[in-house]
């Protein structure tokens, strides 16, 4: 072979791809929003055989950082009203982890979704895992009263995103903004994988495998499956029906349980006991076992941010005291009543009358 032309040659092709690297650093479009990684290559051992790579969008990465190695996640959706004010509801859930027992690490596979601008901001500031989620003319970052038809259009949203996860394969714990995490839940949930849906309640009647539970949505862990996604599916798609019109996702969820759509899918769900994951409906009895406290029956934020600072104070006081073995003193230990929740139902009844 002919050195001299082989050089000639190689120059000929280096030329070539410096001028095509030129070429698409000036007019190649910017697709790097939705789109990560897009390319094609071919084989060195089948030069006619083109390979794809999967494409991935930002919802991809996003979720693939903040998930564990079986692709298990936290997920909680805040909103513009979560994260300003002077004590923001967001700094107290997250204090929550701070305070937890077990629970600091949880915070890397946290996933904050902001369905608005300045909750993303407020989040990337505090270098956590966040996604923003596009609510295209819809404004949802001022508060939602609860029961508004505002407040029912989000539960929606949330429940249409929640249900794309699953077909991305992930399973997930959801929690609202407004739940204090004191210890780590997958400590408590049940590790049966026949088990697809764990949920919370408003009050336990004893059986966790009863449907006259009443169930409560702003907590639970599903897993990913064919029955889980159809039941999202399922669930979403009722919004429309005209026997479930303006009622929120909770209450739909709860009468498409008892027409039986759960048994129908094949569905094994496990509701949890308050006794652990409790509640303002229904405090739990036992500081030690206690894994979070949600602010639910209680109606404004403002209500919900002056009980669960209380809420906090009374979980330090426990520290305290089981810090320092004063066993004597444990039976003395309860949760302070809830205010503010009381009196934010209290007004509203007082405004009608």
């Amino acid at each position: 072979m002919d050195c001299s032309k082989n050089r000639v040659g190689h120059l000929a092709l280096v030329s070539v791809f410096m001028v095509g690297v030129l070429y698409l650093s000036i007019s190649t479009p910017d697709v790097s929003k939705g789109l990560l990684s897009f390319k094609y290559y071919q084989s060195c051992s089948s030069p006619n055989k083109t390979t794809t790579v999967t494409l991935r969008d930002e919802l991809e990465t996003t979720l693939d950082e903040a998930a564990t190695e079986n692709k298990s996640l936290i997920i909680a959706i805040l909103n513009k009203a979560y994260v300003e004010g002077e004590k923001p509801m967001l700094d107290l859930f997250l204090e929550s982890f701070w305070l937890g027992q077990d629970t600091q690490l949880l915070i890397n596979h946290l996933l904050l979704v902001a369905m608005d601008q300045v909750a993303y901001d407020r989040c990337k500031f505090l270098r956590l895992h966040c996604y923003r989620l596009v609510t295209e003319g819809v404004d949802y970052g001022e508060e939602k009263l609860y029961m508004s038809r505002d407040f029912i259009n989000m539960m929606w949203r949330r429940t249409l995103f929640l249900a794309d996860l699953l077909k991305r394969g992930y399973n997930f714990i959801f929690t609202d903004i407004d739940i204090m995490w004191f210890g780590n839940p997958f400590a408590r949930l049940s590790q049966d994988d026949s088990e697809d849906i764990q949920i919370s309640v408003d009050s336990f009647n004893g059986n966790p495998w009863s449907t006259d539970n009443h169930i409560n949505t702003g907590f639970y862990f599903v897993k990913s499956n064919n029955k889980t996604i159809s039941l999202f599916e399922t669930w979403y798609a009722m919004r429309n029906d005209s026997n479930y019109k303006g009622m929120k996702e909770q209450d739909v969820l709860e009468k498409i349980m008892h027409i039986g759509v759960f048994s129908e899918l094949g569905l094994r769900v496990r509701f949890l006991n308050t006794l652990f994951f409790s509640g303002f409906c229904e405090n739990s009895r036992d500081f030690s076992v206690v894994v979070t406290v949600h602010a639910n029956c209680c109606r404004s934020i403002e209500a919900k941010v002056a009980d669960l600072s209380v809420v906090l104070r009374d979980w330090r006081s426990f520290r305290t005291v089981a810090h320092d073995s004063k066993k004597e003193n444990m039976s003395a230990l309860h949760w302070s009543k809830h205010v503010a929740c009381i009196m934010s139902w209290r007004n509203v009844n007082e405004s009608l009358n």
